[in-house]
């Protein structure tokens, strides 16, 4: 199954490739961070600290985690924090409103498993938040083979979205099924937790309450 997905992501990257190789030779898309993209990213300095990995995609994801990076360090000042995203407007607005708050701004690697697992094996997260419905397949199991827990904060669901995620369903059970931890924003929607890591929930659960830049 995940070798199937692994190779539809690599035959969709092959059809799409003049389409990268145009905007990144006539606009520069796409070439800031490519090595980070593919895994190399750096260690935290201190790496005997139990390390955050907190993911936003772009700008909307990177301007809702804000209140939580900053509950995040109040709680864990102890904690090493780290910040991936995947656009380049998401990367820039994280290096302005984070600053001096975390550890290290870097881009998410693509999913296939080795860049994934270079990516795990240099940052060495103890928990990873992921901000909305981010999954990658990919990334979520073998963060599972590693035993590291995985929680989705204010995430969300449309029901258009719930229509497509149905016609994947036995794929994406497997795929949830890595999750530690689900905190959705809609009301009908409570947090789902599967594993008693108890400062995941604390960290998750300041999304549960209202978000001034999320809503």
């Amino acid at each position: 199954m995940y070798l199937a997905y692994s190779l539809l992501l690599t035959l969709g990257l092959l059809v799409l490739l003049p389409y990268f190789l145009f905007q990144a030779l006539a606009h520069g898309k796409y070439i800031e961070g490519l090595r980070q993209r593919l895994g190399s990213v750096q260690a935290t300095k201190d790496q005997s600290r139990p390390v955050v990995w907190l993911h936003c995609v772009s700008v909307g994801e990177t301007q809702a985690a804000r209140p939580l990076v900053a509950r995040l360090r109040a709680e864990f000042p102890e904690h090493s924090l780290v910040v991936s995203t995947i656009t380049n407007t998401g990367q820039n607005l994280a290096h302005q409103v984070f600053g001096n708050q975390v550890d290290a701004i870097f881009y998410f690697p693509f999913d296939w498993r080795w860049s994934v697992r270079r990516a795990l094996t240099a940052i060495n997260p103890n928990v990873v938040l992921i901000m909305e419905t981010e999954l990658w397949p990919n990334f979520l199991h073998e963060c599972s083979s590693r035993n590291i827990p995985v929680a989705l904060v204010n995430g969300r669901i449309s029901r258009q979205s719930f229509r497509r995620y149905r016609l994947a369903r036995f794929f994406l059970s497997t795929v949830l099924s890595h999750l530690s931890l689900a905190v959705m924003r809609r009301r009908v929607q409570k947090p789902i937790a599967r594993n008693n890591h108890d400062w995941i929930q604390i960290a998750a659960a300041q999304t549960a309450e209202p978000l001034p830049s999320a809503v």
